[in-house]
């Protein structure tokens, strides 16, 4: 079975998606100027449930 990714902006969760529809929807949203993540389906589905946000990466 072929892992699934969803993709997390400030507002949303999307459904699962294959890798490279993952990639595609990441590089579309970043030209419309909205930050998106790429995220494991197991991850999205536990902020989901937990009605947490996801703690963006700090890269220093």
């Amino acid at each position: 079975m072929e892992p699934k990714y969803m993709v997390c902006t400030e507002n949303n969760i999307s459904q699962p998606l294959n890798r490279q529809a993952a990639i595609n929807r990441v590089k579309e949203l970043e030209r419309s100027g909205v930050n998106a993540y790429i995220i494991s389906q197991d991850e999205g589905e536990r902020i989901k449930k937990s009605h947490d946000k996801l703690h963006t990466p700090r890269w220093s």
